[in-house]
């Protein structure tokens, strides 16, 4: 039995639905959210105790995204239209349209590791040969891309206050789907107004802002470390794709509560059919049965250091030397 087989084996025993563990996991979240967001409000000029609950409501937020995710897997409640009316109205929360996430996330998987399908990436990574090519313009675009600096901050408030109200392949699963949901976000908004006015809408900007830094941060990691993998077809291999392709971050505790154990990214690539509330304790177990590499603070932040997919080294690596990328711009004799 080759080791994909055995690890498909034994995560299959993991995938068992509850929908007492995802109505914990679902309500328990949306009521946490809720909760600290109102509480916040409330507490909007007293910074000892406003700063605690943003930061707490960031990790709700983020926790009732990934959630999301795992419905628009059909994973997480038994039935299809359970998961898909919870995913309706988790959408209004997380600023980010149900159907349109579940299409383009599942492009995702089933581009996973795809150098040719880079466009349906979350976070784009551009090979070293296509830098030592790109001009001027393009490398400093790309460079202000990859910043950190800017990425997360700015990446993550772009892409749920912004870039969602109209996202990536928005026609594809139905414009009036979009419209509604958008226009459920503005009832949301004109509510937070309406009891708390600009003060309100600042806070609620902020937990917009945090939980966008979490989840940018997450989802660089995801696919960006040193010993990731990429390939074209047809050498491509999915299930390497899928098992090395992705990071399994082990960053405590309380930082799987805190996001749906979707750190645990390789095994949810492999078998998303795992609800998240048996994805840590599936990964745990196979760590005990097989050597199975995980990540921690250190290599997580060192990962922001890289950039470029090195196609000939098989692996991410910084930006080159300046020096370097004189030499390659010059045409061999």
């Amino acid at each position: 039995m080759s080791e994909a087989q055995a690890i498909k084996q034994f995560t299959s025993r993991y995938m068992e639905r509850s929908n007492v563990a995802a109505s914990v996991s679902f309500f328990g979240t949306l009521a946490v959210y809720l909760a600290t967001l109102g509480l916040a409000l409330e507490a909007a000029w007293a910074w000892p105790i406003l700063l605690p609950l943003l930061v707490v409501n960031s990790f709700a937020a983020v926790r009732l995204y990934v959630i999301q995710h795992d419905l628009g897997h059909w994973s997480h409640f038994r039935t299809r239209r359970q998961n898909d009316l919870a995913g309706y109205l988790a959408s209004t929360f997380t600023l980010t349209p149900y159907k349109a996430m579940q299409y383009n996330h599942n492009r995702h998987h089933a581009h996973i590791g795809n150098l040719d399908e880079r466009d349906s990436t979350e976070i784009y990574t551009m090979t070293l040969r296509e830098w030592e090519r790109a001009g001027v313009w393009q490398r400093l675009a790309y460079r202000l891309y990859r910043n950190p600096v800017l990425m997360i901050p700015f990446g993550g408030f772009w892409t749920f206050a912004i870039r969602y109200r109209w996202p990536k392949n928005a026609r594809r699963v139905g414009v009036p789907g979009i419209l509604a949901h958008d226009l459920a976000v503005l009832v949301w908004l004109a509510l937070i107004f309406a009891g708390y006015g600009w003060t309100g809408l600042g806070v609620y900007g902020l937990t917009v802002l945090i939980s966008g830094c979490i989840g940018v941060f997450l989802v660089y990691l995801q696919h960006n470390f040193e010993d990731t993998y990429w390939d074209r077809k047809p050498d491509l291999d999915y299930a390497r794709a899928t098992l090395q392709g992705s990071s399994a971050l082990d960053l405590g505790w309380w930082w799987d509560l805190g996001t749906g154990n979707i750190a645990y990214h390789d095994i949810h690539h492999f078998n998303p059919r795992i609800p998240l509330y048996n994805l840590r304790r599936c990964h745990r177990a196979l760590r005990d049965e097989m050597d199975i590499r995980t990540i921690g603070w250190p290599e997580a932040l060192r990962s922001f250091r890289l950039k470029l997919w090195d196609e000939e080294q098989g692996r991410l690596v910084p930006f080159p030397k300046r020096a370097r990328a004189r030499r390659a711009s010059v045409p061999a004799e």
